[in-house]
């Protein structure tokens, strides 16, 4: 029972008209659905062309036919092996060396080198299978240079008609028939001289790869295409690698006879009937049935059971250096900004005072350095206040600044003014004199308590009972209490 995954191919008639060109249908054999593994195929690609190499070799007595030895050390010179003798200019020189001319060369190649390489059968099959798979996918065989313009289809299925061509006008006029023929024409036209030294080995010129004509039987097939450029012919019984995918390159343009298309199935099986030719053989299993991952991903099934989208973004801060970057070096030093504001003042200051001196030497005044000098010291009074200001905001948590002071209103220059303000001064003082006795009286309030305090040294008091010319002051000092109302003012006095 065929796969139904399987497609349908037709197959043509070579001298037909073209409403009757298909004569039946076939069902496309099972070897075209092989995984297409391009690694397996390029591994056995590479060793099977290692084995058509012939081994090759330099001569073993190349370069050491020399009567030379070293002359040693102490002759400055190097210990290469010298020619002997005298008289020529041979004598002396290198030898042997690869580095000396006429030497031998480094390594000497040998005819045992390990030339060939055995390869899997497995893996042959493997390449193989691959290979013919890749054959039937139009795009893998249009995107390795084959012209498929006029081609009706891919496989290209043709009766059994074409095997019983004869000449190569024949052959010409089938490709023609069938829309191959463009294919044959390109490769013509790609014929060229080789590069290298193969031009004079009797490999003068190159060629691009035209179409494969695969076969069951030849009766006259291969005369007939063999004197087209590019067009290769092959039995279905004996693939080559090489043919099917020259390069290493999958995707070669075949045109199969009826008879080699149904040959197919006996040859390499399924995936589940063993091959009638192939002992125990049976085509390899994909590792996925559905080879569209795209389709896959966005299918219904997949997308139910994926989570969604993590939308977060994590954006790396980048680092800024506190030395270059003034704004990163505040934030490490808030005093920083001070500094910078000091640097740019004083380097206004300098740049106002050169320029006063400047101009008074143009004009042949006198230097104004005491202006300059007020202005400088204003400047820095009111830094100095900000240097204090920002080092406690720095030292004390929850320091708050004090207000910044209301300039006053600017004073009038003109002497008429300044009468006026006279008899706000004078207003001033009767209310300093009303305040006054309330200081005074409440001096006088707290000499109770200095008297309190003084009853309570009474090691003073026994000190003074041994002492009466001491008592005798001490009488007069009723005296003193009625005058205590003026002492405040004595003091005042003395003060001034």
């Amino acid at each position: 029972m065929a796969d139904p995954s399987l497609a349908v191919v037709d197959v043509h008639r070579l001298w037909a008209r073209a409403s009757r060109s298909v004569l039946l249908f076939r069902v496309q054999p099972s070897v075209f659905l092989a995984p297409i593994r391009q690694d397996i195929v390029q591994f056995v690609h590479t060793n099977m062309r290692k084995n058509s190499r012939q081994p090759y070799a330099v001569k073993f007595e190349a370069g050491m036919n020399h009567s030379a030895e070293s002359w040693g050390t102490g002759r400055a010179v190097s210990r290469i092996p010298r020619v002997s003798g005298g008289g020529t200019s041979r004598a002396g020189q290198g030898a042997f060396g690869n580095q000396c001319r006429k030497g031998r060369m480094f390594a000497p190649t040998k005819t045992w080198r390990r030339w060939h390489r055995k390869i899997n059968v497995n893996q042959k099959r493997y390449a193989v299978a691959s290979a013919l798979a890749a054959s039937a996918l139009t795009a893998l065989v249009q995107g390795r240079g084959h012209v498929l313009d006029q081609v009706p289809e891919i496989p290209l299925v043709v009766d059994g008609a074409i095997e019983k061509l004869q000449k190569t006008k024949q052959a010409i006029a089938a490709l023609k028939h069938l829309g191959a023929y463009g294919d044959v024409e390109k490769a013509a036209a790609s014929r060229k001289i080789r590069r290298g030294r193969g031009k004079m080995r009797n490999r003068r010129h190159v060629l691009r790869r035209g179409p494969l004509v695969v076969y069951k039987e030849d009766n006259g097939l291969v005369k007939a295409f063999r004197n087209l450029p590019g067009v290769d012919t092959a039995q279905v019984d004996s693939l080559n690698l090489l043919q099917l995918a020259p390069g290493g390159h999958l995707g070669r343009f075949i045109i199969w006879t009826q008879g080699a298309f149904t040959r197919l199935n006996d040859i390499w099986g399924s995936q589940d009937r063993k091959s009638t030719v192939k002992k125990d053989y049976k085509l390899p299993r994909p590792v996925i049935s559905n080879s569209d991952v795209t389709r896959l991903i966005n299918s219904d099934e997949v997308q139910t059971r994926v989570r969604a989208p993590i939308k977060t973004l994590k954006r790396r801060v980048q680092h800024k250096n506190p030395l270059k970057n003034f704004g990163a070096r505040v934030k490490l030093n808030p005093y920083a900004l001070t500094l910078r504001r000091s640097e740019l003042l004083a380097t206004q200051r300098r740049a106002n005072k050169k320029k006063a001196v400047l101009d008074a030497k143009r004009n042949g005044t006198q230097v104004p350095t005491d202006a300059v000098n007020e202005s400088a010291k204003a400047e820095r009074k009111e830094h100095d206040k900000l240097q204090k200001i920002n080092y406690k905001r720095l030292t004390i948590d929850g320091f708050v600044p004090p207000p910044k002071p209301v300039k006053a209103a600017p004073k009038s220059a003109s002497k008429k003014a300044a009468p006026a303000a006279k008899p706000k001064a004078a207003s001033k003082k009767p209310a300093e004199e009303k305040k006054a006795p309330a200081a005074r009286k409440e001096s006088a309030a707290d000499k109770p308590a200095r008297k309190e305090s003084a009853a309570d040294k009474p090691a003073r008091k026994e000190s003074a009972a041994d002492k009466p010319a001491r008592k005798e002051s001490a009488a007069d000092k009723p005296a003193r209490k009625e005058s205590g109302a003026d002492a405040p003012a004595a003091k005042k006095g003395g003060k001034k």
